[in-house]
């Protein structure tokens, strides 16, 4: 990862941008509060328009990128954003797996589409939605639905240190574990993603006795044909094992994987 911060002294210029996507990863970056306040004393933000700040155009060392790209537009934009930044980092589930907005990969789009609008012949969507990484080069990937405001301010920490970012690679049971939450599919019957999901959500559904919903995406070595045979043994069947994967990250390869496995007729 090239270096962003060797400007000449001056402060890196830092812009947030949104595509197809909820603010959920935005506002993680808001939700940080003092921290955000000590941030923009360090770098500048200039733009960042859920904070207020508007500009586009400007040519900056770090774009913080959130959503998928699912329209023409978004992704003649991509493309003039790339341009103009340094690095280019991926900011949640939509942006470096399709999110939820990929679910319409899956089916008949034109058809909710016409379900819905008088006139859909007005509207203008690429054929499938698809993370960053598909139009542009990313240097760098924060995953989450949402991405949690830890994981943004460790981010820029680093970068602004000239290092970079530690990878994450464990799963979620390993967080679950040290937080002395009990595995509920052992105690409670449910169907959790957590064996092969990357950590870093603070376990939010475990702790509540829930199972996880694999928000951040497949953490690596992820065995999904033998968490679908688990799946099944509690009494799902295929195509409810398969939604489990195709699900908030269905774009990502290891999930896609497991989604058309589970649904099809090939053995997992």
């Amino acid at each position: 990862m090239n270096d962003p911060w060797d400007i000449g002294g001056r402060r890196p210029r830092v812009a947030v941008h949104k595509f197809s996507s909820c603010d959920g990863c935005q506002l993680a970056l808001l939700n940080a509060g003092e921290d955000l306040l000590a941030l923009a004393g360090v770098v500048e933000l200039v733009h960042f328009v859920e904070a207020g700040i508007s500009n586009e155009e400007a040519e900056v060392d770090l774009a913080l990128v959130e959503g998928s790209i699912s329209t023409p537009e978004e992704a003649e934009r991509i493309r003039r954003v790339r341009e103009r930044s340094r690095l280019l980092v991926a900011m949640g589930a939509c942006a470096t797996a399709g999110g939820l907005q990929a679910l319409r990969n899956l089916a008949d789009a034109a058809a909710w589409t016409a379900a819905v609008y008088p006139q859909p012949e007005f509207i203008r969507v690429l054929e499938s939605a698809s993370p960053l990484s598909a139009h542009v080069k990313v240097d760098w990937e924060l995953r989450g639905c949402p991405v949690s405001t830890r994981q943004v301010m460790d981010l820029v920490r680093a970068l602004r240190l000239g290092i970079a970012p530690a990878p994450e690679d464990d799963k979620l049971c390993l967080d679950c574990k040290r937080a002395g939450v009990h595995c509920v599919t052992v105690t409670r019957g449910e169907p959790c993603m957590g064996p092969v999901t990357l950590r870093g959500c603070g376990v939010l559904c475990p702790a509540a006795a829930r199972g996880c919903y694999a928000c951040y995406g497949p953490a690596g070595l992820a065995n999904t044909g033998a968490l679908g045979r688990t799946f099944e043994a509690l009494g799902l069947d295929r195509a409810a094992v398969a939604r489990r994967f195709l699900h908030i990250n269905s774009a990502a390869p290891t999930f896609a994987a497991a989604g058309r496995k589970w649904s099809g007729t090939e053995d997992p």
